[in-house]
C-alpha cells in the first residue's frame, strides 16, 4: 500500500448539454495536476449536467468521452473518475467511469436513482458496487444519491478481501443542489466515521439548465470525519494527501469493525 495517496477534486461549473465544451473545460482544469496526483475526481454527469433530457444524446462505451477519459489518465499519469450517461443495450445508465494511467478501465452503474427528479423513470439502475485497487489502496466509488444509503456503502472486514476492509477510501461524485447542502455536509463525515475510512466527494458549482443552484462543498474527510480540504462555491481544484499509516493506526486503536453486524444486501 502506497504510504501516501494524493486525491484531487475538480469542482467545475458544468455546461448544460455541451459534452465537447465540458471535456475541454475539465481537461484545462486538470492539466496542472500532471505528475502531481494519483486520483482525480470529476462531478456526476460531467459532460451534460444532471438532466433527464440528456438521454437522447447518451454516448456508448465506444463514444468520445470514454476514449477522452483514458487519454486524460495517460496524460496526467493518474486515475480519473466521474459519471456520464451511457447507453448500453436497451437502457441508459448513469455510469461512473474509472480509467487509470496503466490503461485499466472500470465502471459502476448508479444503483440508487433519484426519484424526486424522475431519474428512476428514465435511467436503468445498477446493482452491485465495486472496489478498485490503486497503488495498494482499495477504493469504492459511488454516485450522488448513493450517499443516503449507508447499508450499500457499508465497509466490511474480511468479506471482499481476506483480513482487509472492503475499502480504504470511499468516493462520491455528485450533482448535489445547494438546497440540500446540509444533508451533504452532514452525511459525508458520517460515512467516514462509521466506515473507518477516508471519504472524498466532488460536487459541481453554478446553476444548471433546470434552474438548480449548486454550492460546491467538495471535500475530503479523514477517518474521524474531519475535513482535510474543503471547497467553496466557485470552480477550483484542490488536492489532499491521505496517509496509510494514520489510517492503519486509527483502525488499530479503534477496531469497531470487530463488533460490526453481519448482513446480506438484497435487491
Amino acid at each position: 500500500m502506497k504510504p501516501e495517496l494524493r486525491v484531487s477534486l475538480v469542482q467545475g461549473d458544468t455546461r448544460w448539454h455541451q459534452p465537447a465544451a465540458n471535456r475541454d473545460m475539465y481537461a484545462e482544469m486538470m492539466a496542472p495536476l500532471r505528475g502531481r496526483t494519483d486520483l482525480v475526481l470529476l462531478p456526476e454527469t460531467f459532460t451534460s449536467g444532471f438532466s433527464n433530457e440528456a438521454l437522447a444524446s447518451a454516448e456508448t462505451m465506444e463514444g468520445p468521452t470514454v476514449a477522452w477519459l483514458a487519454d486524460q489518465a495517460r496524460a496526467l499519469g493518474a486515475a480519473i473518475t466521474g459519471s456520464v450517461q451511457i447507453r448500453d443495450g436497451d437502457g441508459v445508465f448513469n455510469r461512473l467511469l474509472w480509467a487509470d494511467a496503466d490503461g485499466n478501465a472500470y465502471r459502476y452503474d448508479k444503483r440508487h436513482l433519484f426519484r424526486m427528479a424522475g431519474e428512476h423513470e428514465r435511467y436503468a439502475a445498477g446493482r452491485d458496487r465495486m472496489a478498485v485497487e490503486l497503488h495498494g489502496w482499495r477504493v469504492c466509488p459511488l454516485v450522488c444519491y448513493d450517499l443516503r444509503f449507508p447499508v450499500f456503502s457499508r465497509n466490511r472486514f474480511d468479506v471482499e478481501a481476506p483480513d482487509r476492509f472492503d475499502y480504504d477510501l470511499l468516493l462520491f461524485v455528485a450533482n448535489w443542489p445547494a438546497a440540500r447542502r446540509h444533508a451533504w455536509r452532514s452525511l459525508l463525515p458520517a460515512r467516514a466515521i462509521e466506515n473507518l475510512a477516508f471519504v472524498a466527494a466532488v460536487n459541481r458549482v453554478g446553476r444548471d439548465g433546470n434552474g438548480h443552484d449548486y454550492a460546491g462543498d467538495s471535500v475530503v474527510h479523514d477517518f474521524l470525519g474531519m475535513p482535510l480540504v474543503e471547497c467553496g462555491a466557485q470552480p477550483q481544484v484542490v488536492t489532499a494527501t491521505l496517509s496509510a499509516a494514520a489510517l492503519a493506526a486509527h483502525r488499530e486503536r479503534f477496531p469497531a469493525q470487530l463488533d460490526a453486524d453481519r448482513f446480506e444486501l438484497r435487491d
